[in-house]
């Protein structure tokens, strides 16, 4: 055997035939199992993705496809086990208990239900039925278990989609406990994973084992209802109903129903129109909204049910002194957390603007005796940030912010899909004449370019299907308060603008969840929140993205609380605020209102925002990289390829674009532009350093085409920079046709290596010029 042969070699030749051999029929063997897309990466206007996790082999078991075992593969050249760690790894991300690492020699297993390691010859790999016994074993499963367990998933014969990764665990750990009986289980899965498609395969596989016969599914808001029935749950229509009156019907197996709806207006507790044991298996969507609150119409349904499984689902476990989650279902039995579906690459990362206004921190007090526009003569004192729209209303204010929102789309595209997130229904309705005063070019051609949805408004509720659908141009931005935090599934939603005060990490976490699904079929490939009342600090919580854990507080964030309709068939109506929380709403003009400050917060490689500059968050990331002028000019003049210097910034997340939004310096180089921000020295422009080059002739031993190439080519430096010469794609461009095909131009210069050669010569001349420092006292050379 030989240590020269590649790790594919290893597979082929050895390890393969060796569980080939062991019984593993080719249906139950996945080569290159990908787990993971590769996390999205935004570079100034430029979109990649990360490496993917593979697993060189996932083997399964069953019908269902259950994943039992990893196998990662090495050179013979590393020991045996050398891949152990990265099986383990991705062994704990498909929830599988048994991982193996082999060079070709032999295979090391690893088991974690019992937590040994073990040496294995190749033909010793344990066959499928050996390793099914013992995950048997491991799990306690009997006979009746199994039958339940093994049930098959849904496929969809069309779109042929499949659970995630992360998705099959949530729904192997769930049927497993149902199977186990138990009675109370809670999913924590952040926004955009795909909760109810989730609980779909959920109830799937358990109606289909006959382990439930009736499924209740409870929500809080008819548009969660609605998108249920009609997108994850549609393989159900023959056999499911939403609850719409006071009667009940028996004839169905799945019952889609609000709360309310359940209940009844009067308390009339509807659900008990069904035995206690009717229903085998309850699901409460976004169980954090109240239903494990001891006196909560949610709470009254599950106790008459009791007996049912019942399951959570939520983005976002409540735990205060009045409302449990955890007291109620239990430990979460899988979390999935929205850090890691960024890691992931499943749900789009996030770029963070901070808007600082005057008024907001300075604030604002009434010359004494001073009168509002109502006549209210206001109470003097000094109204900050915080009371801004809640109890006092400056026009200005709010003209400001739309201006600075209507500035942001503008730039980046006027019918990006936009959330603002208002104080109330009132503050909302200003914010949308604001708002369609500076888009009043677009609002002439269709005024539903700009539209509030909030519970008291149906034409707008009317129109929240539309601006949800990635295909309907309007509405483009809709105004809200609290009807859109939750369960509005807006796939290309591109800017959330928070203009309301939160302090509740649950609400919070709803509102960004937002903007976190992916869509790049319409460019949606990540998103923007403007943030102006410092609502963003709530992402150095500690308790932001990590696991559930208990915070005391005294908010419960309660719908019935914001004067909001949270059903289609609600009879509130919304009648204009004058008083709140005991306190008259004063509105005030002709205050002067500016823009103070903005901020752009950068995710950094640990994926924590860090808030400052972009100069200075280049300055600090290059330097940790690169801690003199010397390293960084030795680095980029040993590295042929200029572009692998730049790939290594952008992994410390340094944006090239971003630095030259920020110095306005678009005729320097990639080069120039760090030596200038971190090094602060002098640059030269791309002009004068292709003028340094000609002045020496160098080139003069070339044929005249070839030479009128490599001009052509300190062109295309002049106008693009040094990426796109050293790319070979340059000579596909339109300033190059007059010489033919690419692979012509290349034999010009007698080959590929020839021509490569005189690039990095023409390279090499452009950076070998002297720059001054900013005092002009110390020259280098490079």
């Amino acid at each position: 055997m030989s240590v020269d042969l590649t790790e594919e070699d290893i597979k082929f030749k050895y390890i393969t035939p060796a569980i080939e051999k062991s019984g593993w029929d080719k249906d139950n063997v996945f080569y290159e199992y990908c787990i993971t897309n590769g996390a999205v990466q935004v570079r100034g206007n430029k979109v990649t993705r990360g490496s993917r996790k593979k697993a060189d082999y996932v083997l399964t078991y069953g019908i269902n496809k259950k994943p039992l075992a990893i196998i990662e593969a090495k050179k013979m050249n590393y020991s045996i086990g050398h891949g152990m760690p990265q099986a383990m790894e991705y062994a704990q991300m498909l929830d599988v208990k048994f991982a193996y690492s082999s060079n070709g020699k032999g295979f090391v297993e690893y088991d974690f239900f019992t937590g040994k390691t073990k040496a294995l010859k190749l033909e010793e790999f344990p066959t499928p039925e050996q390793l099914w016994e013992r995950y048997i074993k491991g799990e306690k499963l009997n006979k009746n278990m199994l039958d339940v367990v093994q049930e098959a998933y849904y496929i969809d014969p069309l779109a042929n989609k499949k659970p995630r990764y992360y998705q099959q665990v949530a729904i192997d750990r769930t049927v497993e406990a149902v199977a186990k009986n138990q009675k109370r289980i809670l999913l924590v899965m952040a926004t955009g994973t795909g909760k109810t498609y989730t609980a779909f395969q959920i109830v799937y596989r358990l109606i289909k084992a006959n382990k439930v016969n009736r499924v209740l599914y409870l929500a809080d808001r008819n548009i969660l209802i609605d998108q249920t029935i009609g997108q994850d749950f549609k393989p159900f229509e023959k056999v499911i109903t939403k609850v719409k009156n006071r009667h009940l019907d028996s004839a169905y197996e799945i019952y889609m129903s609000l709360y309310q709806q359940l209940v009844g207006e009067n308390g009339e507790e509807i659900f008990r129109q069904f035995k206690p044991e009717f229903f085998d298996l309850i699901i409460v969507d976004e169980c954090h909204r109240g239903s494990a609150r001891e006196d909560s119409q949610w709470r009254t349904i599950l106790n008459y049910f009791k007996d049912a499984v019942q399951i959570g689902l939520t983005a976002t476990p409540k735990e205060t002194k009045d409302v449990s989650n955890q007291s109620y279902f239990g430990e979460p039995i899988y979390t999935y957390s929205l850090k890691q579906g960024i890691a992931d690459g499943f749900l789009a990362p996030y770029k963070v603007i901070r808007v600082n206004i005057d008024r907001d921190i300075d604030g604002w007090r009434p010359y004494k005796g001073q009168f509002d526009k109502n006549g209210l003569q206001i109470e003097d004192k000094l109204y900050l940030g915080k009371d801004f729209d809640k109890n006092l209303i400056i026009d200005e204010r709010t003209q400001e912010v739309a201006k600075r929102i209507t500035k942001w789309l503008k730039e980046n595209g006027r019918y990006s899909k936009t959330i603002v997130f208002c104080v109330d229904i009132e503050h909302a309705e200003r914010m949308r004449q604001a708002l369609a005063n500076e888009n009043s070019d677009i609002m002439k051609v269709n005024p539903k370019y700009i539209m509030r949805i909030t519970g008291d408004n149906r034409e707008g509720k009317a129109m929240l299907d539309y601006f949800i659908d990635p295909s309907e141009k309007y509405p483009t931005i809709v105004t809200t308060s609290k009807l859109m935090t939750t369960g509005v599934d807006a796939k290309n939603c591109k800017l959330i603008v928070l203009e309301n005060n939160i302090n509740s990490i649950i609400e919070f976490k709803q509102i960004i969840g937002r903007g976190t699904r992916l869509n790049p079929d319409y460019d949606k490939n990540y998103f923007t929140i403007m943030d102006f009342r410092g609502v963003t600090r709530l992402f150095s919580d500690p308790n932001f993205d990590g696991d559930p854990i208990v915070i005391i507080d005294d908010d419960t964030d309660n719908l019935e609380k914001t004067g909001e309709d949270t059903s289609n068939e609600g009879n509130n109506t919304f009648t204009e605020p004058v008083v709140n929380e005991g306190k008259v709403k004063y509105h005030v003009d002709n205050v002067d209102v500016n823009i103070i400050n903005e901020r752009v917060q950068y995710l950094d490689a640990n994926g924590k925002l860090i808030t400052e500059s972009v100069v200075d968050f280049t300055k600090k990331n290059v330097r940790k990289e690169y801690a003199s002028l010397d390293e960084f000019i030795n680095a980029w003049s040993s590295t042929a390829k200029k572009q692998v210097i730049l790939e290594e910034l952008s992994k410390h997340n340094v944006s090239i674009d971003e630095l030259y939004k920020a110095t306005g310096k678009k005729d320097i180089d990639e080069f120039d532009l760090i030596l200038h921000i971190v090094y602060d020295q002098k640059p030269l422009t791309r002009k004068e350093r292709i003028n340094n080059v000609k002045k020496r002739d160098y080139f003069a031993k070339y044929s005249p085409v070839c030479r009128e190439v490599l001009d052509a080519l300190m062109e295309q430096y002049m106008n693009e920079g040094i990426r796109e010469i050293q790319n070979l794609q340059v000579l596909r461009n339109k300033n190059f046709a007059k010489w033919g095909s690419a692979p012509k131009i290349v034999k010009m210069f007698g080959g590929k290596e020839k021509y490569f050669k005189a690039v990095d010569e023409l390279t090499s001349l452009i950076y070998d010029s002297e720059i001054s420092t900013n005092q002009g006292n110390n020259v280098y050379n490079q």
